[in-house]
């Protein structure tokens, strides 16, 4: 019995990526242009699908693996993040902020699995992506924040995990920024530039890998023990296919499967001169999230750049607007000079969007298809940690490799749907407007 999977989105221009840009220019894309044969295919150049194309080929180096992408590797979603590498559960204004110590546990022997992943390649072929294993601070700026902090703190303890207290001189001296009231370190995070990572990954793969990009999949036939991939100019079969497409994979209405493409925003400045590093002072690179997690992420970068993010949009096209873009930056701005008041003069250079894949009960889904197709797709906001782990343990299941961490992530739960549209529409964007507003200061 033959089925097909299409395919109806694709990546849309969505502002000027600042990690993309400041890199120097790739070489041409290689297409599919003819027709070729794989053993499998990997659908998806971000994280989840390098890392899964990565564990295929070291598990079965005599497998012929084709990775495509709709876009140039790098320039998608996992290179347009704020390059956190986050360890731990990520909600850190819950009051209970340990749901359970077990779960939690789980959570962060998973993540820190993609994280160890990802590191042992970054220095085995020496990808040039400014990977630091600094850590992150978790800043408040108010009363309200300091309280999110202190649940914070007793939910680390609770789990055993090591963090530290800044108080407001220390937070100042990392950040040079008089904004921030008092802060938590955790170490277990690293940062990198995520499209210099990207496109190295992509460079290191196996020889028995071949990438393909500027490439989007029309559609998929599944029969007769292949499957079909049908592209703009040429065609794929293969005998297994890992779909690794995440807020791609959303569907709405009759056969809704609960996956929410959300939009988050980030703008980056231009490189600050001399007179302005001296007059900023803190370090020279650092990674700070809001102690409220809808408030502003920031990043001071080695090269002497600020990267701002906030702002979230509910986009079931996967696409968004000028008018996202020109809001985005705008309150990227106010941020900015809330938190830098003596570099007035230092103006964003780039700002753009890239889609997170939530779901309203932090499913995913994972494993393989009724149509014999596998799957690994929904991070909820913990792309490059779980995406990396989901990806290398989606390549061990589809082999027939079973341990621990596999058996984790089977057990869980599906995303689960919300109501039709236009009411789902409502519902998202209602939730996201109303916990910006309840991040007051933090934004």
């Amino acid at each position: 019995m033959s089925s097909k999977l299409d395919f109806g989105r694709v990546p849309t221009p969505d502002g000027v990526n600042g990690w993309w840009e400041s890199l120097p220019p790739p070489a041409n894309a290689v297409k599919v242009a003819s027709t070729l044969r794989f053993d499998w295919v990997v659908i998806g150049g971000g994280i989840t699908g390098l890392c899964a194309a990565r564990r295929l080929a070291e598990l079965s180096p005599d497998s012929s693996i084709a990775l495509v992408e709709a876009d140039r590797i790098g320039r998608g979603t996992a290179g347009r993040n704020s390059g956190f590498f986050v360890d731990l559960p990520h909600d850190i204004s819950s009051e209970s902020y340990s749901r359970s110590v077990e779960a939690d546990k789980a959570d962060i022997r998973l993540q820190r699995h993609g994280i160890d992943y990802v590191r042992s390649a970054v220095i085995e072929h020496g990808i040039d992506c400014d990977w630091r294993d600094d850590g992150k601070y978790h800043a408040a700026v108010n009363k309200r924040g300091k309280g999110a902090l202190e649940h914070f703190a007793k939910g680390l303890e609770i789990i055993g995990e090591k963090f530290g207290w800044l108080d407001e001189a220390a937070i100042r001296a990392v950040t040079g920024s008089d904004f921030y009231k008092a802060a938590i370190l955790t170490p277990g995070c690293s940062t990198v530039q995520p499209a210099a990572l990207m496109r190295g990954l992509a460079a290191a793969l196996p020889d028995n890998v071949k990438v393909f990009e500027s490439s989007a999949v029309k559609g998929i036939e599944s029969g007769a023990g292949v499957k079909r991939l049908t592209f703009a100019e040429g065609e794929i079969v293969a005998k297994e296919v890992i779909l690794c497409t995440n807020s791609y994979a959303a569907r709405f209405g009759k056969d809704a499967n609960g996956l929410l493409p959300v939009y988050t925003f980030a703008s980056m400045t231009r490189v600050m001169n001399r007179d302005e590093v001296a007059r900023l002072g803190g370090l020279s690179s650092w990674a700070l999230i809001p102690a409220d997690p809808v408030g502003s992420t920031v990043r001071r970068l080695i090269t002497d750049r600020i990267c701002v993010r906030n702002h979230f949009a509910f986009r079931p096209d996967v696409s968004i607007s000028e008018a996202d873009i020109s809001k985005a930056r705008a309150m990227h701005q106010r941020s900015f000079d809330r938190r830098f008041p003596m570099l007035k003069d230092v103006e964003f250079e780039y700002t753009w969007g890239g889609a997170l894949c939530l779901s309203a009960n932090s499913g995913s889904l994972f494993g393989k298809r009724d149509d014999g197709i596998f799957q690994s797709i929904g991070c909820n906001g913990l792309g490059l940690s779980r995406g990396s782990s989901a990806g290398k343990l989606i390549a061990e299941y589809a082999l027939g490799k079973s341990n621990e961490l596999v058996q984790q992530v089977l057990k869980q739960p599906k995303p689960r749907p919300l109501p039709g549209r236009p009411i789902s529409d409502i519902a998202v964007s209602t939730a996201i407007w109303f916990k910006e507003l309840s991040a007051g200061a933090e934004l």
